[in-house]
């Protein structure tokens, strides 16, 4: 099931790993198995890709990064094709993303020998990047009746959904809103009207999709495979400037309604 309508589909970029994604979930859909699993299928392969990444293993990383990406886009295909909805799995996807980036960096900065300071500019530019791009998905999602599980505003903790206890979804929105509250925030104060414009065009949410998590893995495993590992953290830091230009983007060429 796709998370837009037809009419506004887009090629994402990040998504790569969608076709595989879909045919683990199709396999496990009779089984046991729950989205929740996956999930923690994606934790497991992230903290190899890191330990390969500390033991030098560059091409091992390389595979790690990508099966944890699948892994990360086949939680949600489970969920759909279980009609399984839950906000805890969605928190716990998003707790587990943000804390993998901080020690894929983390990792990349041991290897390295570089700068902390550079490493925390690089993680932070990174969640900045996903946090914009989610941010617009999610405001065109709400504006073309598309799934709506995510919201645009998370500011308070979501009634929650059937199979899921109330104390527990809370508990989680609150570890969410306090690792993401901040980076919220700054895209927001960045362009606090998004949500007021048409429906941004294909073309621009191609383009964003690059800021996804799955593309910034892609990126990683490639520069891995080629020994660029050194190169890891200043590329981050760079690209990070773009975030500007599609904030940019959309308020001058994508003029409120």
């Amino acid at each position: 099931m796709s998370k837009l309508p037809v009419a506004y589909k887009f090629l994402d970029l990040s998504d790569y790993g969608r076709p595989s994604a879909r045919w683990i979930a199709s396999s496990l859909k009779d089984t046991w198995v729950t989205p929740i699993h996956i999930t923690s299928w994606f934790v497991v392969s992230g903290f190899l890709a890191i330990a390969c990444i500390l033991l030098q293993f560059y091409a091992a990383a390389a595979f790690f990064l990508i099966l944890k990406s699948i892994l990360d886009a086949a939680d949600g295909e489970l969920s759909r094709l279980k009609n399984t909805p839950s906000y805890i799995g969605r928190y716990y996807d998003s707790i587990a993303d943000i804390i993998l980036n901080f020690f894929f960096f983390l990792a990349f900065w041991h290897i390295t020998d570089g700068k902390i300071g550079y490493m925390l500019l690089a993680f932070i530019g990174v969640q900045l990047q996903g946090t914009l791009y989610n941010y617009y998905y999610v405001i065109l999602r709400n504006t073309v009746n598309g799934d709506q599980t995510s919201r645009i505003f998370e500011d308070v903790a979501p009634i929650a959904m059937k199979g899921e206890k109330q104390s527990t979804v809370n508990k989680f929105y609150k570890v969410y809103d306090l690792l993401y509250i901040s980076f919220d925030k700054t895209i927001y104060y960045l362009d606090r009207n998004a949500m007021n414009s048409d429906p941004f065009p294909r073309w621009f949410m191609t383009m964003l999709s690059t800021f996804g998590l799955g593309f910034q893995l892609l990126i990683m495993a490639i520069m891995l495979a080629l020994h660029l590992e050194a190169y890891v953290i200043p590329f981050f830091i760079g690209y990070s400037s773009l975030i500007l230009v599609f904030v940019a983007i959309r308020k001058i060429i994508l003029r409120i309604s």
